[in-house]
């Protein structure tokens, strides 16, 4: 008896059919990648840390990562030390930069979990660099990046990304015409927290004033930008205890 292939039957049956064998397919690949997969977040993290404190391979334009191949020396050589803030508490732990951002804030939301901050100390040249991740929310999705610190709290280096930000518009969050303008900024007047603006009404457009407090803002990206600023502020805040410290 022939099977009656236009029917919904047949149709429900084959597209469940269909979930199942392709669901069981990308979870044996999930299983069988994830190894692999976690190898190269942590590839990326170390990649994207030495980035921020200007450990990188960069060519008149470009960014370039130190390379996967020499990236694990380059940690070990530039990263001196590698902290978990909690509270007024900051212990050493070399998995630190293994932390979950996103998993740590939805955490805290429970008062009584205290959420852990990781925080990079490194050395290049004789300068000491305190790296601080961050995370935010974009336009459509999310992003981070790393903010590379001396010990009078002025920015030497950063790195952004996205998950999902408008090609040539946010996007160009990770470029170097953008990232480069973070370079020498102040978040603090004294001892107050300004954080640093992304405007695109800055009236300084070369970015001379390394104390106004902002960077211009990229054309056609308004609330990327505004969610970059917003994630710095957010961040940067909750190591302001410690890093005051280093002042002392």
């Amino acid at each position: 008896m022939a099977k009656n292939t236009e029917s919904n039957v047949y149709t429900v049956l084959f597209a469940t059919g269909m979930v199942v064998i392709v669901g069981a397919l990308l979870a044996f690949l999930a299983s069988s990648l994830k190894e692999k997969i976690t190898e190269n977040k942590r590839i990326e993290k170390q990649q994207n840390i030495l980035y921020a404190m200007g450990v990188n391979e960069n060519e008149p334009g470009s960014v370039t990562f130190v390379s996967k191949n020499i990236v694990g020396g380059e940690f070990s050589k530039y990263i001196t030390k590698q902290l978990v803030i909690t509270g007024t508490d900051a212990v050493e732990d070399e998995n630190a930069y293994l932390i979950d951002l996103k998993k740590e804030e939805a955490a805290a939301k429970n008062t009584n979990y205290q959420r852990r901050l990781p925080l990079f100390i490194g050395n290049k040249d004789n300068i000491q660099y305190y790296i601080i991740p961050v995370r935010g929310k974009g336009l459509w999705d999310a992003i981070w990046g790393y903010v590379a610190i001396d010990n009078q709290l002025v920015v030497q280096g950063v790195y952004f990304d996205h998950a999902a930000e408008t090609p040539g518009l946010g996007s160009n969050i990770k470029e170097r015409f953008f990232m480069d303008d973070f370079k020498g900024e102040h978040f603090l007047d004294g001892d107050l927290f300004k954080g640093i603006s992304v405007s695109k009404g800055n009236a300084d457009p070369k970015n001379m004033d390394k104390t106004d407090f902002e960077v211009d803002a990229i054309a056609g990206s308004t609330i990327t930008g505004d969610g970059l600023a917003a994630m710095l502020k957010k961040d940067l805040k909750l190591y302001l205890p410690y890093l005051k410290t280093l002042k002392q």
